[in-house]
């Protein structure tokens, strides 16, 4: 089951007929496909040295303290990953953000290109969500100078814009991964966009 779905931990119990917890463990530590998988135990043996000897990433001791286990698989949960919303209407940024957050990503924002920018030369986030009429630095601006740096061309930008785009507009976003028009969308559905587009940009 390991090969066939990839899990992002296993949780292992030692004390098991045919083929007990350390054998398990063992042939997942052997398998260079299957190694990196985290693996905690969770048995009524306490061998917490054994099991960190034999490559398990973590021990919780039956009868499981729920409060500990949650502790501890919280570090394996699913985020969507990193999202930087450029938009220099604050209530619009505070949807998206609550929305976004709702669905796992973990959102910055910028209130204008130049703060994008900013943002960018401390962390390089897995998608940018743009809007295109900002002050002291609009999207165009900001697209033409992100696709110019050094690693700028490998981030997904989805352009969110109020306003009507005419054919130089589109022109000019023709580097943008996609381009939405705010009301074309409900934003219940943008985050499940934006995970299918980063999906789709990676490979």
């Amino acid at each position: 089951m390991a090969r066939a779905i990839r899990p992002r931990a296993i949780l292992l119990d030692v004390m098991m007929p045919q083929m007990d917890g350390w054998s398990v463990l063992t042939a997942l530590k052997a398998d260079p496909d299957l190694a990196p998988i985290p693996v905690v135990m969770a048995s009524f043996v306490n061998e917490p040295a054994l099991a960190n000897a034999l490559g398990a990433t973590d021990y919780v001791l039956k009868p499981v303290e729920w409060d500990q286990l949650k502790s501890v698989m919280q570090r394996f949960r699913a985020t969507e990953g990193a999202v930087l919303v450029v938009d220099d209407d604050a209530d619009a940024r505070h949807r998206l953000r609550t929305v976004l957050e709702r669905e796992g990503w973990q959102v910055a924002e910028a209130g204008n290109g130049q703060e994008a920018l900013q943002s960018l030369a401390s962390a390089t986030p897995q998608l940018i969500l743009l809007d295109l009429t900002m002050p002291v630095m609009d999207g165009f601006t900001f697209l033409h100078t992100l696709r110019g740096q050094p690693g700028g061309a490998d981030i997904p930008v989805v352009v969110l814009s109020a306003r009507d785009l005419s054919k130089t507009d589109r022109d000019r976003l023709g580097s943008a991964d996609r381009v939405i028009r705010k009301g074309d969308v409900d934003l219940r559905d943008l985050p499940g966009q934006l995970a299918d587009l980063r999906t789709g940009h990676g490979s």
